[in-house]
């Protein structure tokens, strides 16, 4: 027994050195880019599994038609990455692979279907891996609900948390297995002063911090005292305390509810809480997904791949509805405000009825061409 003790205490060592290295990085990050600001944008295009290819397809198609021009004169690249599938990631034992990671890299924005996840093993998921490689610190989820008066946004920590050291956890077979939470001062900081800031730029007088503080004292107590310490810089916004379980509650109280605003909040209650928000909505098929860094920024549907539909020859009534959230998400980030708009205002206008992806694709197409 003690050989394995020994060797998960120094594994154990080797993921503290790791977890400060990253802090490091951290602390002498380049200076953000201004995506509102480039000559050129280059949109690199991951299809992913399941239905991410037939969803990503006619998300491509809406996007080339509202940004033909652009595409012409050649400010807007539009590329196509190929081989974030599941068959390429196993075959190399990569959860993104370097050559994929390599071209990905070359681009500024990402437009991403979803991507499988293999149950147990040791390989890892790939938006972890995308999220941890480009450094894309806040996933941002709007759901606006207007007739139930819902109008929230919210801040994951994307990096850290529970999943950062997913697949580094330690086993004593036999007796235990354990796994760890991560939380570092500048990766708190910095997606509490996005919340902040967002609050301060959209007229939002509060932010709800979730945690479970109370329970776990070191990284979700040190979480909340750092956004409370950001929330001091920003005068008029009122900084409150929820827990995880009573917030998930109150989200379904419609005595309540309506006062949320802005949430920020760790990786784990972040992903949890922000698919019963988008349920609320309608589905997590309706709501789009941010994922920001300073210098790269990636928009993806928050559903999974659907192998279901695909084994039972459903794939082609797959609604593409969440990957166009994101895209007008996507369009926003780079300051295309009125493609935007356009896009929003077509997915308000044409209901999704159960057709196919092309179908309502082409729908859409008429509706922005008018």
């Amino acid at each position: 027994m003690n050989q394995y003790i020994d060797s998960a205490v120094n594994h154990y060592r080797a993921l503290l050195e790791e977890q400060m290295a990253r802090v490091d990085a951290m602390n002498h990050a380049a200076p953000p880019k201004d995506f509102t600001a480039l000559p050129v944008v280059t949109i690199g295009v991951i299809d992913g599994d399941g239905i991410g290819p037939i969803i990503s397809e006619q998300t491509t198609r809406v996007l080339e038609a509202l940004l033909k021009d652009e595409l012409v004169a050649g400010s807007i690249v539009m590329k196509h990455i190929e081989g974030l599938t599941i068959e390429n990631r196993l075959a190399k034992g990569q959860a993104v692979p370097d050559d994929v990671l390599e071209a990905v890299k070359q681009c500024d924005v990402l437009l991403k279907g979803p991507t499988e996840t293999p149950k147990g093993g040791t390989m890892g998921s790939a938006n972890v891996r995308l999220r941890q490689a480009l450094d894309l610190y806040a996933n941002v989820r709007p759901v606006s609900v207007p007739e139930k008066g819902i109008d929230w946004t919210f801040f994951r920590e994307n990096t850290e948390g529970e999943y950062v050291l997913g697949g580094k956890g330690i086993e004593i077979p036999g007796a235990l297995t354990m796994d760890f939470k991560v939380a570092t001062e500048p990766g708190t900081r910095r997606i509490a002063r996005m919340a902040f800031e967002y609050a301060k730029n959209n007229g939002k007088d509060m932010v709800a911090i979730v945690t479970k503080a109370n329970v776990i004292k070191k990284t979700d107590g040190r979480f909340s005292e750092i956004c409370h310490e950001v929330a001091e810089g920003y005068p008029g916004i009122a900084a409150e305390d929820w827990y995880a379980d009573i917030v998930t509650a109150k989200l379904v109280d419609e005595r309540v509810r309506t006062r949320f605003e802005v949430f920020v909040l760790p990786n784990l209650y972040g992903d949890i809480i922000t698919d019963e928000a988008a349920q609320l909505q309608g589905g997590v098929g309706t709501a789009g997904s941010a994922n920001l860094g300073d210098q790269y920024a990636m928009f993806e549907a928050i559903h999974g791949s659907a192998p279901r539909m695909i084994e039972t020859g459903r794939g082609a009534l797959a609604n593409p509805s969440s990957l166009l959230r994101a895209a007008s998400m996507m369009l926003r980030h780079i300051a295309r405000y009125d493609k935007a708009d356009a896009l929003d205002a077509a997915l308000d206008a044409v209901p999704h009825n159960g057709d196919t992806a092309v179908g309502f694709a082409d729908r859409l197409i008429a509706a922005i061409e008018g």
